[in-house]
């Protein structure tokens, strides 16, 4: 009985809280519980919590964990100290499976289960609590749970009691969150457990743990990994007890494996604990065994599993998170530092039980300047289940949700994008029919979709085996899927590594056979279409992989080896990939290194064009593309699938699509592309100047304002445009269209183009500059008082006055002043050379001259 288990709870180090910890689990109640990893907080306080709700209607507690081995274990250890069977007071449930009855009162469960049972039935009906165990791993599941049972808790259960616990989490800002959500301040509590004593020893390496490799992609470097097979091998040659080994993925744990087999020998049994294993393989490491083990794990170790024998952990201080690339719609693992609440966590597990030792493959200077906590997955993970499943929920943007942090915007729209390409959502963002469908089966959104169509193409049976297929994200070095996934699954173990072969291949069936059931109950036994039989395994795997991931379709562009993708990304296989040359391929994994503008095709299989465009039917849009070559509007239509031009025509353009292409060209390009007649030019020069003088009603016709203008003034040249170059806009007659009535009347006025001087010829005025500029000789200009002013009097005429060979010597507008100061100094300086020119001492007396003096 539980109740007996509160009374004389096992010697851990939360034991001594646990009167408070009961005390907190009354009906409405808001929690927050720190404590030291190791202290048995998984273990006791769901039960606590269920004592304390046992005499209510209801009474079962909910408690999440991360990762389904923790589920298990969670389960298993609290089964095992009321000395029953799963199932009975204490169950669990995860994907494919679930050990409850009316009896049970905790049952653990992932939150993907948890977010899956609010949505079919919000209210919870027989649920008291619900705790979420490990919040600081901030999983997208976790943050969305959390968010779902703020609402329920607001709008339908007040009496809900929620908490939250972690060893390692920054309290304040979910304290906050908590607060702000049930409008009452959140309890929150720290439990200062004694743990037992860890001893924490650095054991670097002059071997850096990360390097590029050809394509720019961060790997583990191959000598780190030896590194940390001879510190884990001198460890087991010093203890008895077991070793807990932290890699960063399963690739790492296999390459260790082969190191450290002959370093052992056969008294030091080797495990792996990674989520490709079944469910069975990865609880072998809590089965008693005689020999000493070294258990090789992911971070699925990190939280809430106790392993009876561990006292040591080695670190390689490394871990797999996702990252996006919103730009190129490219979501991808990579491997960087753990931050230093990982670490944390990961050292935890060698002191669980009694004194520990971790040792960490680092300097304790590389340690310190680790950050301090991961980024949340919703800050770098593609988004799309999870806006699934807020549409679903009814909340069409975050906002409508209570999130510890906003999703980045850009994530957001892509996923938005997404899932309309799939039809999940509308363009308000709700889900439809078919979203709500998709979002009830246990896949992410893409496979949800190819597994519902794909049986009715190729049977039910097939179109599992191909989801689960693409679902177990095979590392295919030459990127042929297809190949590679039969050799598993048809051909026998992956030569040199059988064991891994072997569980990959399990894991496929054993998730085929599950999404077949799924199927089945969901869509009925669906055969329509070809066959099973008439389609061999590589055709279903790339419809399926086309109607998963449309948007990775991907076509070999001309005279090339690259492929464009269907969204428009550039991509290329490996140099020896067998796929090289194919037309067209469904592609299921890409990503793409820091340094290269182009992805990486890491998993394909070729398609047929017929199927390409069946299963990215959604993408197949016609457009006609407007260019513009040497100032000549010609139209294309285009047929395409997303960004894959598929057949290309020739077409006319309409006159809004001309006008449209023009604009676009003449900002490009700017208004010098026009062809501006000498007349036009002057023109617009003149009601430029009478604009800066005088204001409204001179319109301003800058390169800036008539850019900004175009609708107007171009608009009556669509037609036009349709059949002729742009040169023929006739640029003069756009100017006069702009002129103000009626003061265009008073153009010749107020900005004449030309002007008398006072030796009786007519000269041209310069406007280009934005003022009137008049070039003349000095004697052309005797008697000539002051300055001319044009624009109404506003702006005075800029004279550049010359010497007889038309060198400059005078610019002003006070014809006045240089009279009576600089002429006299220009005229000592120049008789001297011209004296076929007057150069009188009184110039303002003079007459003025074309000419030289006539000859005597």
């Amino acid at each position: 009985m539980l109740e007996q288990l509160i009374a004389a709870p096992p010697p851990l180090p939360v034991a001594e809280s646990l009167e408070a910890l009961t005390a907190l689990a009354t009906p409405g109640n808001c929690a927050l519980i720190t404590a030291p990893a190791g202290s048995g907080k998984t273990t006791l306080l769901s039960p606590a919590i269920a004592v304390a709700l046992g005499g209510l209607e209801n009474r079962r507690v909910l408690v999440t964990q991360p990762r389904r081995v923790a589920v298990r274990a969670a389960a298993r250890r609290i089964a095992s100290l009321l000395g029953q069977e799963i199932g009975q007071e204490v169950g669990y449930s995860v994907r494919g499976d679930r050990r409850v009855s009316e009896a049970t009162r905790i049952e653990m469960l992932t939150p993907g289960v948890l977010l899956r049972r609010l949505q079919n039935d919000p209210e919870l009906p027989g649920v008291g609590a619900v705790v979420l165990d490990e919040f600081h791993e901030r999983d997208l599941d976790t943050d969305l749970a959390l968010a779902f049972c703020l609402d329920v808790r607001a709008s339908l259960r007040e009496d809900l009691f929620l908490a939250i616990t972690s060893a390692t989490l920054d309290a304040n800002p979910v304290a906050e969150l908590l607060a702000k959500a049930t409008d009452s301040a959140c309890i929150t509590t720290e439990i200062p457990t004694p743990i037992h004593p860890l001893d924490i020893v650095y054991k670097p390496t002059s071997q850096a743990a990360l390097t590029p490799n050809s394509q720019g992609h961060m790997g583990v470097n191959p000598k780190f990994l030896a590194h940390c097979s001879q510190v884990v091998a001198a460890e087991a040659s010093q203890t008895n007890d077991d070793i807990l080994v932290f890699l960063p993925g399963v690739g790492e744990i296999e390459r260790i494996r082969q190191l450290l087999s002959p370093q052992v020998g056969d008294d030091v049994e080797i495990l792996s604990l990674h989520g490709q294993l079944s469910g069975p393989a990865q609880d072998r490491i809590f089965s008693p065994s005689a020999k000493q083990r070294i258990i090789l794990a992911t971070a699925i170790a990190e939280s809430s599993l106790t392993m009876p024998k561990v006292r040591t952990v080695v670190d390689a201080g490394l871990a797999r998170e996702p990252r996006l690339d919103v730009r190129r719609g490219i979501g991808q693992l990579v491997t960087l530092p753990a931050s230093r609440a990982r670490l944390a966590q990961r050292a935890g597990r060698a002191a669980r039980l009694g004194p520990g030792k971790a040792i960490r493959l680092m300097d304790k200077v590389d340690y310190a300047r680790r950050p301090a906590h991961s980024q949340p997955q919703i800050a770098t993970s593609q988004l799309t289940n999870m806006r699934l499943q807020a549409a679903v929920w009814g909340a069409k943007n975050p906002g409508d949700l209570y999130l510890l942090d906003p999703p980045p915007s850009g994530a957001w729209s892509q996923a938005g994008q997404q899932l309309r390409a799939l039809g999940a959502i509308d363009d308000d963002g709700a889900a439809t029919k078919k979203g709500r469908k998709l979002a009830k089966l246990p896949l992410e959104p893409a496979l949800a979709r190819a597994l519902w169509q794909g049986s009715s193409l190729i049977g039910i049976r097939d179109a599992a085996q191909c989801v689960a297929t693409l679902a177990q994200d095979l590392r295919v070095d030459d990127g042929d899927l297809a190949r590679f996934a039969s050799k598993i699954l048809f051909q026998g173990a992956r030569q040199g590594s059988g064991a891994y072969k072997s569980s990959e291949a399990g894991q496929i069936r054993r998730e085929a056979k599950r999404l077949e059931a799924t199927a089945k109950t969901e869509f009925g036994n669906q055969t329509l279409g070809k066959s099973p039989e008439k389609r061999g395994f590589q055709d279903c795997l790339a419809l399926i992989s086309a109607l998963a991931y449309p948007q990775l379709l991907a076509c070999k562009r001309p005279d090339s080896d690259t492929y464009l993708l269907a969204n428009g990304v550039g991509a290329q296989l490996e140099s020896h990939s067998p796929l090289i040359g194919q037309q067209w391929l469904a592609v299921s994994g890409v990503d793409r290194a820091p340094t290269s503008r182009q992805a990486r095709i890491l998993a394909a299989v070729p398609i047929s064009e017929d199927d390409a465009l069946a299963a990215g039917q959604a993408l197949v849009n016609e457009c006609d593309q407007i260019t513009i070559e040497n100032g000549q509007v010609s139209g294309l239509k285009q047929q395409r699938l997303g960004q894959i031009v598929l057949r290309t025509s020739a077409t006319a353009p309409s006159p809004e699509q001309a006008l449209e292409a023009v604009k676009q060209y003449l900002h490009k390009q700017g208004l010098q592309a026009l062809n501006w007649s000498k007349e036009a030019t002057n023109l617009r020069q003149r009601m430029e100047a009478l604009h800066l003088g005088l204001g409204l009603p001179w319109l301003d016709v800058s390169d800036q304002a008539l850019l900004a203008s175009q609708d107007s003034w171009l608009a009556p040249y669509g037609q036009l445009l349709t059949q002729h170059n742009i040169s023929q806009i006739p640029m003069l007659e756009v100017m006069r269209s702009m002129l103000p009535w009626p003061q265009a009347a008073q153009l010749d006025e107020l900005a004449p183009v030309n002007m008398l001087i006072p030796s009786g010829i007519s000269k041209a005025i310069d406007w280009s500059s934005g003022r009137p500029v008049l070039t003349l000789r000095v004697q052309q200009a005797f008697g000539w008082t002051s300055s001319p002013r044009l624009i109404g009097g506003e702006v005075a005429l800029l004279l550049h006055l010359t010497d007889p060979a038309g060198r400059p010597v005078a610019i002003t507008d006070d014809l006045a002043s240089f009279w009576a100061g600089p002429y006299q100094q220009v005229r000592s300086q120049l008789r001297g050379r011209y004296t076929k020119h007057p150069w009188p001492q009184d110039p303002l007396n003079a007459t003025p001259t074309n000419r030289a003096k006539p000859r005597k």
